[in-house]
């Protein structure tokens, strides 16, 4: 069969799209569950953060309805179009609407997400509830939140380069699609029903949460608070929404396919 010169070129730069949008959507996610982890757990004494306290519970129901809605849309039993504007090798800048999705994935997740307070996060999250600290409390977030986010976006970058190894398997790609569907069906239902706390709850007094050592400093630096939040993604505190999040990108990469 033959292929012309042009056709070539604009396949291998329909790919290099579609990589960099399943990155992009794994960054627009981790952007989202940091501004919660910034505003909502470091900024508590803030006026924002007094408000994201009094409607998280809220919050992470209506999540929970959006995500089953997306896991719903993953099966095929509901189209939503929007969803998969930014996805389409006609990709039109003007439309974010399925970028936008993705950082309230982000938010949606943490919204319904309880941390397990180790001694890095919980000296943090002390220093959040007083107004004179909150600021120092809200940077050292930013640093917890950004260590906790390198694997997703490690895992968000492999799902983007893995891309051209599933079009290889397309009679398998359906298959994808209601795996990922349930999974994210799953994740929604224990955020509309508040069970995501409950996971952290029994980790915490099962004393399975890794953390830093502060070596006896009360304040953790901003280093100590990446590591503690790279290393808090092996908790199973976290580790219960990684397969919805791989369902998600990977849900998406099948719908592009």
């Amino acid at each position: 069969m033959n292929y012309d010169v042009a056709d070539v070129k604009e396949a291998g730069t329909t790919t290099k799209l579609k990589k960099g949008a399943s990155f992009t959507h794994a960054l627009l996610f981790v952007l989202g569950f940091s501004l919660v982890f910034i505003i909502g757990w470091g900024g508590a004494a803030t006026f924002a953060g007094q408000i994201f306290s009094d409607y998280k519970r809220e919050l992470a129901q209506i999540g929970g309805m959006v995500v089953i809605l997306f896991g719903i849309a993953n099966l095929g039993i509901l189209r939503i179009p929007w969803l998969y504007y930014d996805t389409r090798p006609q990709w039109n800048p003007k439309r974010r609407a399925g970028f936008l999705s993705s950082a309230f994935m982000g938010v949606f997740f943490a919204a319904g997400w309880t941390p397990c307070i180790g001694t890095t996060l919980g000296a943090i999250l002390t220093m959040g509830f007083s107004q004179e600290t909150s600021t120092q409390a809200m940077l050292l977030s930013s640093g917890y939140a950004l260590g906790l986010g390198i694997p997703f976006l490690i895992i968000g970058a492999g799902v983007g380069r893995a891309a051209h190894v599933v079009r290889r398997f397309r009679r398998h790609v359906r298959k994808v699609q209601i795996a990922s569907g349930l999974l994210l069906i799953g994740i929604g239902v224990m955020l509309l029903t508040n069970q995501l706390t409950l996971i952290a709850i029994w980790a915490q007094r099962s004393g399975l949460y890794l953390d830093v050592p502060l070596g006896g400093a009360s304040v953790p630096t901003y280093l100590i608070a990446i590591l503690a939040g790279l290393i808090s993604f092996l908790s199973p505190c976290v580790l219960p929404l990684v397969p919805a999040y791989i369902g998600y990108l990977t849900g998406r990469t099948a719908s592009e396919l």
